[in-house]
């Protein structure tokens, strides 16, 4: 899958080992290893086929935003990157065509 990041900043911290271990410490590991799970799966039908993954996408205020585990509370936050975005006949988005997503955050959103 094709990542892209919300800006320079966000990419160096999330790309480097040094950036990793300055802005995230002991979560360094953990996002590297999700980093890599997402750039080798194919779209995003394999992404939630990996349960610990957790894929979600948010409701309400944050609509558009998905979401996969790290670790505990930590997510790592991004936002599809396909116009138009496809789409199954029921309406629900087409996972298996999703093959650029965009990185937008890493937090604890609770």
């Amino acid at each position: 899958m094709n990542l892209e990041y919300n800006n320079k900043k966000l990419k160096k911290s999330l790309t480097t080992d040094k950036g990793l271990q300055k802005t995230y410490g002991q979560l360094s590991k953990k996002i590297k290893q999700r980093i890599t799970e997402l750039e080798s799966a194919d779209n995003l039908a394999v992404i939630n086929s990996i349960p610990v993954l957790r894929l979600h996408e948010y409701k309400g205020k944050d609509a558009g935003t998905w979401s996969i585990d790290i670790k505990d509370n930590w997510r790592l936050l991004f936002e599809l990157r396909h116009d138009p975005i496809p789409r199954l006949k029921d309406g629900g988005i087409n996972l298996s065509e999703i093959t650029i997503i965009g990185i937008t955050d890493v937090k604890d959103p609770h």
